[in-house]
């Protein structure tokens, strides 16, 4: 009798062993990724398809540049740049990547080469200052506006796109102005009119 319990108990313990149960062992989480991790495992695969993908290397690097990882988003951006020289999104976000790594000097000489790469045109210098304004660069951003409007003075819709700046800024008086002059240029712009109305002025 004693001999068949204990035969019972060490067959027990062999079942034990070699079936791989763990009592204590918890059970495993399932870990869901993010939407930011799924992101990135799809612009990867975008990268893989075309390489040359100028978007793909910005979308990734303000990624990188979210995350804290400042090198390699400064790569993507570099990327981006180098399959095309007027991604002004990149150019910006490359110069907010400078600045996060504590590097002012360079972003300062690289954001006054964009500038001056971005005076061959109107519709260049407002793309840049567009994107300047995306990262928060008012100044590099107002310097690009003022430098378009330079180039096209009498461009209703330039006009209006620095009027829409300086109301965001709470610049009233300058939104007016700018405004305004977009209007008289073509007062067809029901948005432009709503804007003024808004601001108290009759049109």
């Amino acid at each position: 009798m004693a001999k068949s319990i204990r035969m019972l108990v060490a067959g027990l313990l062999l079942f034990v062993l070699f079936s791989g149960c763990n009592f204590n062992k918890k059970k495993e989480e399932v870990v869901v990724p993010t939407s930011e991790e799924l992101k990135r495992v799809e612009l990867n695969k975008r990268l893989d398809r075309k390489w040359d993908d100028a978007n793909a290397h910005y979308d990734l690097g303000k990624i990188y540049l979210a995350d804290g990882m400042l090198s390699q988003a400064e790569n993507e951006f570099a990327i981006a740049m180098g399959y095309d020289p007027v991604h002004w999104d990149s150019a910006a976000a490359m110069i907010r990547t400078l600045v996060e790594s504590d590097q002012q000097s360079k972003a300062k000489i690289l954001a006054e080469d964009y500038i001056r790469r971005g005076r061959y045109s109107a519709s260049a210098s407002l793309l840049l200052g567009k994107a300047f304004q995306k990262e928060y660069f008012d100044k590099y951003a107002l310097t690009c506006f003022e430098q378009a409007l330079r180039i096209a003075p009498d461009s209703a819709g330039l006009n209006k796109e620095v009027g829409f700046y300086h109301l965001s800024k709470k610049d009233n008086v300058r939104a007016v102005s700018y405004l305004r002059h977009s209007f008289e240029i073509d007062p067809r712009q029901a948005d432009v009119a709503r804007a003024l109305g808004k601001l108290g002025v009759t049109v």
